[in-house]
């Protein structure tokens, strides 16, 4: 006789972050690998908010979160709707400071079934206990001074309000194994885990109680996240397996440590997303880039597109080791994305930067007032300056040093700078002079530019001699872009007024 198959259960997997400070790079990996997941398996992510950490959980790190979710195009199918007090799902609330109701039943629960007790236990008795166990070579964990005391004891001391923590009776001298879907098979004694606390009250339940809760509440199937949480892992599997649940199945990322090898952390340095939005790089790119920080397609390709990830993706590609996270690499995959970009829309992504570099101010779509010089410009000149770092640009944020010199009333650099090689000062105001009658009597295009000015160079001895005073007339930079695209963008009135500049330094 056939029976009838087992339907699986359909995938159902998490993001909960805790809103404690600004979106860390390692975080939105932890966000990305479980989306690419769901969406590979059309299975459901949820969106789940861990604030029950009230002091240091805010708001406005909240609305962070959820912004830089929207911007790397990483969507939720269960839990809040930004900007908004309302939720999407049926598991509502996803924040765990609106589910302490919950909390508290499982654990009245739990206490009732003599799965969890009160502890009476001072701090300074628990730390006294750890520390002769320490001393005789054994974990420093709490081996249940409380977990007999008669029921008639216990209603005592909490009528009496004595201070109490509710701890989880773990089994003795068992073993708790899963199979970690990245890291292959783990075994924890309990032994090493002691009788760990649930919740400072029934009202106040800690990390591991209602991360296990919330994992069975809410049907998750598959738990992607740091390897940070391993520790966690057996004690949530621990209190899942005691309230009469089956335990997901968990994946741990490795570390993403820089290229020191010391491990990133949202206090030090530039590791929030923020940051790099703010500096300039493209969704894109970060969200390329950071797919490939521990996960290996196992292809030569380099470049992917959101639906290519989501085509490629396995929890078996994802690789034990830790991921470096290399700058280097993330700003060539954002100078790819920004090659690939329409001038106008890398202009307008630009003009923000330049607005808030004081160089120019919006006066009217499309329009724009030069701060230092009151010359109006458009949208399209603003387009010839940035077209000439178009194929040069790693990350957006650079335009402001690569042409201010477009928008500033006078150019300050040495005198010095305009020589090329031994040529005296003569010989740059000549060369000058030469590139200005060049320009003031030709008609002034790309073409008549081009072959008047390389004309000219060519019957030098060195066509640096006539190319770099007037590169560096026109940008007052050492390196910049090269001097006929630069007069091309300033147009011909400025270019002359430039070199008329240059010849006076030298005078």
């Amino acid at each position: 006789m056939m029976t009838a198959k087992k339907e699986e259960k359909k995938i159902r997997t998490r993001f909960a972050p805790s809103p404690t400070g600004h979106l860390h790079i390692g975080t939105i990996r932890t966000a990305l690998f479980p989306f690419l997941f769901a969406r590979k398996n059309k299975g459901t992510l949820i969106l789940r908010i861990e604030d029950t950490d009230l002091e240091r959980s805010k708001k406005e790190w909240e609305d962070e979160l959820l912004m830089g979710l929207n911007w790397m195009g990483i969507d939720w199918d269960e839990g809040p709707v930004a900007n908004s007090s309302k939720y999407i799902g049926e598991h509502a609330p996803y924040r765990q400071s609106e589910r302490s109701g919950i909390y508290r039943k499982y654990l009245e629960s739990m206490i009732k079934n003599g799965q969890a007790y009160y502890c009476f236990c001072s701090k300074e008795e628990v730390e006294a206990q750890k520390q002769y166990l320490m001393s005789i070579g054994e974990s420093p964990v709490y081996r249940g001074a409380c977990r007999d005391l008669p029921k008639e004891t216990v209603e005592k001391y909490l009528k009496e309000g004595r201070p109490s923590v509710i701890r989880f009776r773990t089994p003795a001298e068992a073993k708790v194994s899963f199979n970690d879907l990245v890291r292959g098979e783990i075994e924890v004694n309990t032994e090493t885990m002691g009788d760990f606390v649930l919740a400072k009250d029934l009202d106040t339940a800690l990390f591991n109680f209602t991360c296990a809760v919330d994992d069975v509440e809410m049907e998750i199937t598959h738990v992607i996240r740091g390897e940070d949480h391993i520790p966690n892992t057996p004690k949530q599997i621990l209190i899942i397996r005691a309230l009469g649940f089956e335990e997901p199945k968990y994946a741990h990322l490795s570390l993403i440590l820089g290229t020191d090898k010391k491990k990133l952390s949202k206090r030090t340095g530039k590791t929030s997303l923020i940051d790099y939005k703010n500096d300039g790089y493209l969704p894109e790119a970060v969200l390329n880039f950071i797919a490939f920080l521990g996960w290996n397609p196992g292809t030569e390709k380099e470049i992917y597109s959101m639906n290519e990830l989501i085509a490629d993706f396995s929890i078996e590609k994802i690789q034990k080791s830790a991921a470096i996270f290399n700058i280097d690499k993330l700003d060539w995959i954002n100078g790819f994305y920004i090659r690939k970009m329409p001038l106008y829309d890398l202009t307008r992504e630009c003009i923000p930067y330049l607005i808030k570099a004081n160089l120019i101010k919006e006066i009217a779509i499309e329009k724009y007032l030069v701060l230092e010089t009151g010359e109006e410009v458009h949208l399209e000149n603003i387009e010839k300056m940035v077209a000439l770092y178009h194929e040069r640009l790693k990350k957006l944020s650079e335009i402001v040093e690569l042409i201010d010199f477009c928008f500033k009333k006078e150019l300050n650099y040495s005198p010095d700078l305009l020589k090329w090689k031994e040529m005296s000062n003569d010989e740059i105001i000549n060369s000058l002079n030469k590139s200005k009658e060049i320009i003031t009597n030709i008609e002034f295009n790309k073409e008549n530019l081009e072959k008047e000015l390389l004309d000219e160079a060519n019957k030098m001895a060195n066509r640096g001699n006539l190319l770099w005073p007037l590169r560096v007339a026109l940008s007052g930079k050492k390196n910049s872009a090269g001097p006929m695209e630069i007069a091309l963008a300033l147009g011909k009135e400025k270019t002359i007024t430039k070199i008329e500049e240059a010849i006076n330094k030298l005078k």
